[in-house]
């Protein structure tokens, strides 16, 4: 029993190996703490993975909106899947040890995943305001396949932008203190270790998360900010509602994920009085609460997918 702890929890004495503290303050209370950790979890795949079967069983919901739902929900599970597992083993067993490897790898898909993510949210609002300001020329524009193309080249795009930061922190010698006082590995908790100059990883960091992240939102705002515009074109009160309730789940989608997001960041850039564990626990909820949030958020919103939810449910 004790040599198959000692393959799970890899020491610090190990040069390839990286200790992942989870909560740091709060070890005694880990336990605890995994609980709706665990429970945020469930739900988060119970929900994703009943849109994925439903779009994909349910001929009526082939359409580029539903698609792109079923697209963020495979998201969502998958950033859930590089990330819990790891933080639960850290909570309940003590198994702190992450290989470098394995380091830059869980870096890498979870950084690729959210810009993935965000692309997604992009084209979103590019399918709503063709369905509103173009509609007779909606299904010329954006065909199933067309989406999915779209989706293909926002993965290759988050993929190639995120290739370059694994790749740099792998040629960086680290220190003798391989703690990461964090869930999971982040890229600047990462790179803060290493005894070389990472002027060069940081600075690309910033520069493409302002870049991509920063245009998508524009983009983002820019779509809708014209879809309101169409809206209030519109002389009848019903069209417009109608239309309307056709965006009110992507909205509320984008700021279940991006207000966790701005807040995120705004304590990590500008709260240096607060307590190390308050940073761990706004990240690591970042990566959870939206993508568990997010299909309860279709199911009770957007009246077509819960109207089938519902007969699903009656049928069974």
């Amino acid at each position: 029993m004790k040599q198959l702890m000692a393959s799970f929890n890899l020491t610090t004495s190990d040069p390839s190996v990286f200790i992942l503290m989870g909560i740091p303050g709060q070890e005694s209370a880990h336990i605890w703490i995994a609980i709706p950790f665990c429970i945020s979890y469930i739900v988060c795949l119970l929900g994703n993975l009943a849109i994925v079967f439903l779009v994909g069983k349910d001929q009526t919901l082939h359409k580029p909106m539903y698609l792109l739902i079923c697209m963020l929900a495979l998201t969502d599970v998958c950033i859930t899947n590089f990330f819990m597992p790891k933080a639960l083993c850290i909570f309940w067993f003590n198994w702190k040890g992450i290989t470098m490897s394995g380091c830059l790898t869980q870096m890498f898909f979870l950084h690729t995943l959210a810009f993935t993510q965000s692309a997604i949210f992009v084209t979103m609002a590019f399918d709503r305001y063709i369905a509103i300001c173009d509609p007779l020329r909606y299904t010329i524009i954006l065909t199933n396949a067309r989406i999915a193309k779209l989706g293909l080249v926002g993965l290759l795009r988050s993929a190639l932008i995120m290739l370059p930061l694994p790749m740099l922190l792998s040629r960086q010698p680290f220190c003798a203190n391989r703690t990461i006082a964090h869930t999971y590995c982040e890229h600047m908790a990462v790179a803060k270790l290493s005894c070389g100059d990472i002027t060069v990883s940081g600075t690309y960091s910033l520069v493409i998360t302002v870049l991509v992240v920063g245009l998508d939102r524009i983009l983002i705002v820019v779509s809708f900010s014209l879809i309101i515009k169409a809206i209030h074109r519109i002389s009848s009160k019903k069209p417009s509602w109608k239309a309307l309730n056709t965006c009110t789940s992507h909205i509320c989608v984008m700021l279940a994920s991006y207000i966790p997001g701005f807040f995120t960041s705004l304590t990590h850039r500008f709260g240096q009085g607060i307590s190390p564990h308050i940073h761990v626990i706004l990240a690591s909820l970042y990566l959870l609460v939206p993508p568990m949030l997010n299909p309860i958020i279709y199911g009770v919103i957007n009246k077509e997918l819960h109207g089938k939810v519902g007969k699903h449910i009656h049928r069974k």
